[in-house]
């Protein structure tokens, strides 16, 4: 594990009509992760997002399926006593999962399954700040080819 990383299985409740999870409660978080904004992505089989990380920034990953993805994750928090550690997850259908990632930590996924995947997000800023006006809080790995963080 990486020092700071949270994460919590997702319960199904599951009933003749379908299924409920409860993606969060504030009374099961701290105040800095409360979210002023979500958001949904669809990720094709075969396709990665990332790897970057936020300066600020908390995202707040919740992965239920339909699919599974590889999320993996590098400590590149300097302080950290996990710096440079690496994580590997199989989030998703199988293993309905929230996953909070703190600022610092360098983040990727890339869908495993066979299936279009979604994933929700709820980090704990907006989006290039109110009235998307601030720069985007992003250092992105993924556009670096002597980066050395890969998820393949």
């Amino acid at each position: 594990m990486i020092e700071g990383v949270i994460v919590k299985k997702v319960e199904r409740f599951e009933d003749e009509r379908g299924w409920l999870s409860e993606l969060f409660r504030h009374d099961m978080m701290e105040e800095k992760l409360y979210p002023p904004m979500a958001y949904i992505s669809y990720t094709h089989p075969g396709v990665a997002r990332g790897p970057h990380e936020h300066v600020d920034q908390w995202d707040h990953f919740v992965f239920l399926g339909p699919s599974t993805f590889k999320l993996v994750l590098w400590d590149n928090r300097q302080e950290s006593p996990t710096y440079r550690e690496k994580m590997e997850l199989l989030v998703g259908e199988d293993n309905p999962s929230a996953v909070f990632i703190p600022p610092g930590v360098v983040h990727g996924y890339k869908n495993v399954g066979e299936v279009m995947g979604m994933v929700l997000n709820f980090p704990n800023r907006l989006y290039r700040g109110w009235g998307k006006k601030d720069p985007v809080d992003e250092i992105r790995h993924e556009d670096d080819p002597n980066s050395p963080f890969k998820l393949d």
